[in-house]
């Protein structure tokens, strides 16, 4: 049967990890004494087998423990109780990464659009992206949609809701949505409305974002549930879907699996993460392996676009620019609000920052 080889970091002493492995292999498969299964067939092919222990550099011990491939049940949400379910609750357990087979992959669709149908999208070749959020919270439709229309005329590429925004009664969806997209109307800017809520909820917006004729959306893969994002989102509306990480710290998952893997697996075609040296921890390192991830060959997948975002500011533009190369996105906020009545302009110099350091 096909396996899984999941990788796993566990905190534990020498003389406790090779039973510490065991249980975790047990615990992330039939969950239950392996001495009460009786019949031989589970016992080969659906416990998990602990691979190979080995000392990790900061301490403790790299796991590596094999799945059965079939206990995922052709289920995203599944695949990620597979790997993490009881475990994630676990202090001492972290999820580091997954080598998934062909027969896994072949189950799922990827990005729509990637890189190159995104870019075609924007009519943004040979350069990155630019993008910025509408904020705060508490703003009337009208006064976010004036904050489009400012960073569209300055030509910006993507204009994303505040992750918070959901259907609040100061800046109702619907009315948010047509407001908004009526201010980049005509331009190559897309608006992208952030999707919330459960089932009934999403199938209103998505009516409505095909009904605006809007050019991107974006949701919490972590908030909505993968398998929501896959089915409902991902494979019926015909935009980019741009992923955000609220709440992917919570579980002790690592970054470039959940961000750059997982995400893009369910369809995301651009994913925001927090930035290097920003108002989050994430290392260079770290940031590197996410962008791997997202746009390495894999499983004949489409790339995803890298998003990084958190409290960036134009004077990080250069280095940005050689650290992640043309394709990427940046996302720059809160610094571009601080220009108040000169967004425009502030947003004019994110533009013209980006296309003077590839000329150059």
């Amino acid at each position: 049967m096909d396996r899984l080889t999941v990788l796993y970091h566990i905190d534990s002493p020498q003389d406790e990890i090779a039973a510490r492995a065991a249980a975790l292999a047990v615990e992330q498969s039939v969950e239950m004494p392996v001495e009460a299964i009786a019949e031989a067939r589970i016992h080969r092919e659906v416990v998990g087998r602990v691979l190979d222990i080995s000392p990790a550099e900061e301490g403790g011990f790299l796991v590596r423990i094999g799945l059965a491939l079939e206990t995922t049940g052709n289920d995203v949400g599944q695949l990620i109780n597979i790997l993490f379910g009881n475990s994630s609750i676990q202090d001492h357990v972290r999820l580091l990464d997954a080598e998934f087979p062909e027969a896994l992959l072949g189950r799922y669709a990827g990005p729509r659009f990637g890189v190159e149908g995104l870019r075609q999208r924007a009519q943004a070749w040979n350069r990155p992206l630019t993008a910025s959020a509408i904020k705060p919270l508490g703003l009337s439709a009208q006064d976010l949609a004036g904050l489009c229309k400012s960073f569209a005329e300055a030509g910006i590429d993507i204009i994303k809701d505040d992750h918070g925004m959901g259907d609040q009664s100061y800046a109702p969806f619907k009315e948010r949505v047509v407001a908004c997209q009526k201010a980049v109307a005509g331009s190559a800017t897309l608006y992208a409305p952030h999707l919330t809520g459960g089932p009934k909820a999403l199938a209103e917006q998505m009516e409505i974002v095909e009904g605006e004729g809007v050019g991107m959306v974006m949701m919490s893969p972590m908030l909505l549930g993968l398998p929501v994002v896959q089915e409902m989102i991902a494979q019926r509306l015909q935009v980019p879907v741009l992923a955000h990480p609220a709440m992917a710290g919570a579980s002790r998952i690592a970054p470039p699996l959940l961000l750059g893997k997982l995400f893009r697996l369910i369809g995301a075609d651009a994913v925001v993460y927090p930035n290097y040296g920003g108002r989050f921890g994430y290392s260079p390192q770290t940031c590197k392996e996410l962008v791997q991830a997202a746009k390495t060959e894999w499983g004949g997948f489409k790339s995803a676009l890298p998003v990084p975002a958190g409290g960036m500011n134009l004077a990080r533009i250069p280095e940005m620019l050689d650290f992640y190369g043309q394709d990427v996105m940046l996302l720059i906020g809160g610094a571009l609000l601080l220009a108040k009545e000169n967004l425009r302009q502030e947003a004019g110099k994110f533009v013209a920052a980006v296309a003077a350091k590839e000329a150059s």
